[in-house]
């Protein structure tokens, strides 16, 4: 690290000197509870070749996320090396990845569109990021520990049924959606449709390239001897190979060969000084506008949440079981958002994708996004001859593989015999996530969960037991309005001619409702010859306002 960088990072430790700073900073710190203790030689072994992954994965992801934002290719690049060069060296998550995000792609085309011009854009992206670096200040990034698990899994769940879903006609060599995506809906098309058109149009190579690399592997994952070659991660010689199988098809049968709309694509540069003269920068002089101010806090919202949830579900994939400090990755994002603001970025998030493709390779620090940060920066000024060679059927295979191990049918019986309460919400995420967005599916999932944690909070309020005439309804916990409804129903249902015993002595709180509805219970008792007895708690005088 530079002495800047030194200084920086101590500056947002004062910032945000929370615990989990320290109890989750990571494999390369000394050995403990969560944490990893591993050499710099092994960190080189087994993160440099998963960066390698990382980067062949997010490469068409930035491009594809920048054409289906409307946005210069250059800025879906430039938010993919900031956020492996600058996120890391912030935050404190040991696999997370992060880059531009698909879940934003639909705010960003609205937003390049309303705001009139990429630059203006760009400047809204600024503000965004010194909006999240408040946030991580205030720590505000305690909110995710309080999404279900349920959710959580559901979502992960999700992703890895999308990658399946949304690669499929990539991997059979229709390539009309950008790769990356994860909307339901595709123009007039949806996920569904567009797998029924490519299996009407399979393309011979591009199938053969990414059965080949699938089964490749599928066959090294279960080979121990393979798995055991941590500098030679199974998707880099699927890359290699699909690479020389392409050429082969080439020189021996062209007409399955896999032609160039079908391979990794990149803008052209004319070194270093081509780069920046295609960066757009920020126009400062909008900065006075309200819809710039109204865009940027939506972006700030949107991609924090998106970065939490994600964030919450990579901890999940971790095998060392480390967990993230989500309020330092605030910092960390922030940070970030403002700096690809200021090169003419895309918004970045945590983003599942690469992060689960990184896990899958073998990563184990936070080196992963760095190297993967500095492939994409040599790709652009040096690598882009060799790169426009992949084929994208077998990047698709890749992601085919990571959404399987993220979504495996041993996962969904799991959660069915953990009861209703757990697989409702957790089946609802996954179909809501795969039917509409990232967020819309979460949030959907996070209503129906509340909806199981209200219901199982209303059935142990009360605690009902009877002795001859004798009824005693005990208050066990805080009566909140939610239970009135339930505490009516016992009301009702109580015979004529017996003696009821209302104990709130246990119950740390009673809701104005409750108490209403109490009082209401007394006034019309006598009608059914029932004998009320209040214990433990104080009720205003019937008749009283």
């Amino acid at each position: 690290m530079t002495p800047q960088t030194t200084e920086l990072t101590h500056k947002l430790d004062a910032l945000a000197p929370d615990s989990g700073d320290r109890r989750s900073a990571g494999p390369e710190h000394a050995a403990g509870p969560g944490s990893l203790d591993i050499s710099t030689l092994e960190v080189l072994k087994s993160d440099l070749p998963a960066g390698l992954v990382v980067f062949l994965v997010a490469l068409p992801l930035c491009l594809g996320i920048a054409l289906a934002s409307g946005a210069p290719l250059f800025s879906g690049l430039i938010a993919g090396i900031v956020g492996g060069l600058v996120i890391p060296l912030i935050s404190r998550s040991p696999l997370s990845v992060s880059g531009p995000a698909a879940g934003l792609a639909a705010i960003v085309f609205t937003g390049i569109s309303a705001l009139g011009s990429f630059n203006v854009f760009a400047l809204a992206v600024v503000i965004a990021g010194a909006m999240q670096l408040g946030l991580g200040i205030v720590r505000a990034g305690g909110i995710a520990h309080y999404f279900p698990s349920s959710v959580i899994k559901g979502m992960l769940t999700a992703i890895g049924v999308l990658l399946i879903l949304k690669q499929l006609p990539h991997a059979i060599g229709l390539d009309v959606e950008e790769f990356g995506a994860t909307s339901f809906q595709v123009g007039r098309e949806n996920t569904f449709s567009l797998i029924a058109r490519a299996l009407e149009v399979i393309q011979p190579g591009a199938a053969l390239i990414s059965l080949g690399c699938v089964a490749l592997l599928v066959l090294w994952d279960k080979a121990p001897s393979l798995k055991k070659l941590t500098w030679l991660p199974a998707p880099l010689v699927a890359v290699l190979g699909a690479m020389l199988a392409n050429e082969i098809f080439q020189r021996s049968a062209p007409a399955i060969a896999v032609q160039p709309e079908h391979l990794v694509r990149l803008p052209s540069t004319d070194g270093p000084a081509g780069l920046v003269g295609a960066l757009h920068l920020p126009d400062w002089s909008a900065v006075t506008r309200s819809d710039v101010w109204v865009l940027a806090v939506t972006l700030a919202v949107v991609a924090s949440l998106e970065t939490l949830l994600n964030l919450e579900a990579v901890d999940r994939l971790d095998p060392w079981r480390r967990k993230s400090p989500p309020s330092r990755e605030m910092l960390a994002q922030g940070v970030a958002n403002m700096t690809s603001g200021l090169l003419g970025g895309l918004p970045i998030t945590s983003v599942i994708v690469r992060s689960s493709a990184g896990v899958n390779a073998g990563g184990r620090t936070r080196a992963v996004a760095i190297f993967h940060g500095l492939f994409l920066v040599l790709a652009v000024l040096f690598m882009a001859p060799l790169l426009t060679k992949i084929p994208l059927a077998c990047l698709a295979a890749i992601l085919l593989t990571t959404g399987y191990k993220l979504a495996k049918p041993k996962l969904f019986t799991d959660m069915y015999r953990l009861g209703h309460s757990q697989f409702v919400p957790f089946i609802t995420t996954v179909l809501a996530v795969v039917l509409t967005d990232l967020l819309k599916g979460v949030a959907i999932g996070l209503v129906v969960g509340l909806a199981f944690v209200l219901r199982e909070s209303m059935s142990r309020v009360y605690e009902v037991s009877r002795e001859g005439q004798q009824v005693t309804i005990r208050l066990n916990k805080g009566a909140y309005f939610f239970s009135r409804g339930k505490l009516v129903s016992l009301f009702e249902e109580l015979p004529r001619d017996t003696h009821v015993i209302l104990d709130g002595g246990a119950a740390p709180f009673v809701d104005h409702d409750i108490a209403d509805a109490i009082r209401d219970f007394q006034s019309s008792a006598h009608l059914r010859n029932i004998q009320v007895e209040v214990r433990g708690l104080k009720l205003a005088p019937l008749g009283s306002a």
